[in-house]
């Protein structure tokens, strides 16, 4: 009798944590310092969703995501295609994933894009994951970075068109979210801003890493860089936070060139687009470069999902930046009389 009654107790004990658990809402900084790769499974009518050409049409769907140590979290979402090209040419499209259902415990998440592999074979998920290695190592380079979270995600299509698929994906960091942990705003305006117009010493920074991943696919002035502004101080410059890497001779995608301004190189050719600027300024940039390599190598080399053959090439291929940034010569020549003038 004694030990029904402690049971009854005990029960009655856990489940308003139970509950509790189930209720709360998941946290959108650690979501994304967490490195495990996650379960997702994603349902809506794929059909629909790849047919729409439109930016910001929403259609319905759920997902369902398994944390590790806790129950699976299911829930309602919208979801749209996004995108130009990829949209066209990955058989199911990049996507965006609004979480903002109203008291659900994703909703913190915001709206997220989906980064997904394009085809149903090894060799795309090698481009993604190449890709996501891509924004691991600003991440290590600058905190006004894009945090990006790892999944491995099942589709399930409602319309019945196609059979479920399973594969690698991985989310990007909300931009609201990014410019908020870092003490910034988001803000519209009608402004074209250009490199120099942002706060200079971030801007050196990230036309050096858009060298180091050899990607020319990029513009402040409104091509895969967001800019985010000090939340307390409206005459400051802003802040340039590159994304979108799939262009570059990192990831090295069978579809990608180099920017129509620069010509006909091949995307693996490093090409320097940012302006130019003294000796003082690049020394500076390029020994945070040689302070992160250690880390930078680290990360590759200890990341399993890609084969060892394609982590040698991503070191060999980082080795080339890193004695360019070692020769004052190159420098000169690469940073310096190669440096944008228009």
């Amino acid at each position: 009798m004694k030990r029904n009654i402690f049971l009854l107790v005990f029960s009655c004990l856990l489940s308003p944590v139970i509950i509790n658990a189930q209720n709360a809402k998941v946290d959108s900084l650690k979501f994304f310092t967490d490195d495990a790769v996650l379960d997702m499974t994603l349902k809506t009518d794929l059909k629909s969703l790849a047919k729409e050409k439109e930016d910001k049409v929403y259609q319905p769907g759920t997902v369902s995501i398994k944390f590790p140590g806790e129950k699976e979290i299911s829930q309602n979402v919208k979801i749209s295609a996004r995108g130009h090209f990829r949209r066209n040419y990955c058989k199911i499209p990049p996507m965006k994933i609004d979480f903002r259902t109203p008291n659900s415990p994703l909703q913190n998440l915001g709206r997220l894009k989906l980064v997904i592999s394009c085809g149903r074979n090894s060799g795309n998920e090698e481009l993604l994951f190449r890709e996501y290695l891509c924004y691991k190592i600003y991440n290590l380079l600058e905190d006004k970075s894009f945090r990006v979270r790892l999944l491995n995600v099942t589709y399930e299509d409602e319309s019945g068109k196609n059979k479920p698929l399973t594969q690698h994906a991985f989310l990007i960091e909300d931009d609201a979210e990014m410019a908020r942990r870092n003490d910034c705003k988001k803000k519209k305006n009608d402004i074209a801003y250009f490199d120099e117009s942002t706060n200079r010493e971030l801007m050196n920074k990230v036309a050096m890493f858009e060298y180091f991943i050899a990607n020319t696919d990029w513009s402040v002035r409104g091509h895969n860089i967001e800019l985010i502004f000090k939340r307390k101080d409206d005459a400051a410059l802003p802040f340039a936070v590159p994304y979108d890497f799939d262009f570059s001779g990192f990831v090295d995608a069978p579809y990608s060139a180099t920017s129509p301004v620069i010509g006909d190189q091949p995307v693996t050719e490093r090409i320097y687009r940012g302006y130019p600027r003294t000796m003082e300024e690049l020394n500076k940039t390029i020994q945070l470069f040689k302070d992160k390599k250690e880390a930078i190598y680290q990360l590759i080399n200890s990341f399993t999902l890609l084969d060892e053959s394609v982590r040698k090439k991503l070191i060999d291929y980082s080795d080339e930046f890193y004695k360019t940034i070692s020769d004052p010569d190159q420098v000169q020549k690469v940073f310096i009389d190669g440096a944008r003038t228009d």
